[in-house]
């Protein structure tokens, strides 16, 4: 199989990762085991290469108008410091990725899905005027994310940056371990953790030291699959599973990052129509019969067909089966009774408040 590199990939090797295909990239989905990987981020602390993703430097004096057209939340909202999730639409209210935001002095960073990496810059060059620099820096990026309820704990003893000073959804720079970097407190698995932006060439060695300040608090390496769990219990989205262009934000339930207080962006329009009269919502359903749902799945309503699962795991926190899928607006409120469609057995479960896991240390 062919695939591209992080610069970590012989770090992976040598610590067991097993490598599958991600976002183009040769990633490892485990170092142990799955389970395993999932209780060291929501117990300790565990270390995600994350260096796939995709990163432009959007500069300019029309670099705020762009941004404020092609993305759904409201970036005048953001000061310098300041990071913020968001969205790109087509004209029909599709979602052409999520993404972060981040606001430098003279720049802001935009953080992308490593699979959506070149039709993202086609869009966003596509809309954009001579006042605006775009530049892909994505190969020379290396991107860490440090997380769970230690991971303060670590990069306090590591870092000249005063970590226990930073929100969620802001940044600094500074250095970790004496390597240039921008620390973020963001992440992807809902516990306390913090997103490490470092040039691509101090990678490995910035992965070397923290195993060996990280020992004391229990650091692992851990891979894509107990990411996958920890979102889902999270209710986090997952571009090209949960999201996509046939999904809107008013389906997907990102209203929260859809700011029609925006006089314009693309795709407000459609969206306001669709916000009247939306025909299915995603929703959470946790398993009340011991099963595992998985992506495809038909979800039933009294015996009837009303959506189909579009993430599904035994989450390893609540010992039980959980899913996210789209189902008939008119069904979608939680509490009401359902049934998964797994390979010819209708298995029961029930619509939950998201999210599934409410323990994580995201906000200490």
């Amino acid at each position: 199989m062919i695939f591209k590199k992080t610069p970590l990939f012989d770090e992976h090797i040598n610590a067991g990762g097993k490598i599958i295909e991600f976002g183009g990239y040769g990633l490892p989905i485990s170092y142990s085991s799955i389970n395993e990987e999932h209780n060291i981020v929501r117990n300790n602390v565990g270390v995600f290469d994350v260096s796939h993703m995709g990163e432009f430097s959007i500069s300019g004096s029309g670099a705020f108008d762009l941004l404020q057209k092609t993305t759904t939340n409201d970036i005048s909202a953001l000061k310098i410091g300041h990071a913020q999730y968001s969205l790109m639409c087509d004209e029909n209210g599709g979602i052409i990725d999520d993404l972060i935001l981040y606001k430098k002095e003279d720049e802001f960073l935009m953080v992308v899905n490593a699979s959506n990496r070149s039709k993202n810059l086609k869009w966003l060059s596509l809309h954009k005027g001579n006042d605006v620099i775009i530049k892909d820096i994505s190969d020379s990026v290396g991107l860490l994310a440090i997380q769970g309820p230690k991971s303060r704990r670590l990069l306090n003893e590591i870092s000249n940056i005063e970590i226990n000073k930073i929100p969620f959804y802001r940044f600094k720079n500074g250095s970790v371990n004496g390597i240039d970097a921008m620390v973020s407190r963001t992440g992807y698995t809902g516990e306390l953790g913090y997103e490490i932006y470092v040039n691509s060439d101090s990678l490995v060695d910035l992965w070397k030291s923290l195993f060996i300040k990280g020992k004391k608090y229990g650091l692992k390496p851990v891979g894509l699959g107990c990411r996958d769990t920890l979102r889902m219990e999270m209710n986090y989205p997952l571009y090209g599973m949960d999201i996509n262009e046939k999904i809107n934000p008013i389906e997907a339930r990102l209203n929260w990052v859809t700011k029609f207080s925006k006089k314009k962006f693309i795709g407000r329009n459609k969206l306001i129509k669709i916000q009247k009269n939306s025909s299915k919502k995603l929703v959470c359903i946790e398993m009340v019969e011991r099963a595992i749902p998985r992506f495809g799945n038909n979800i039933l309503f009294k015996h009837k067909i009303v959506g189909a699962v579009t993430s599904g795991t035994m989450s390893p926190s609540l010992k039980k089966g959980i899913c996210i899928g789209f189902v008939d607006s008119k069904i979608s409120s939680p509490g009401n009774a359902v049934s998964i469609d797994i390979r010819g057995k209708n298995k029961s479960g029930v619509i939950v408040h998201p999210p599934f896991y409410k323990s994580g240390s995201l906000l200490n």
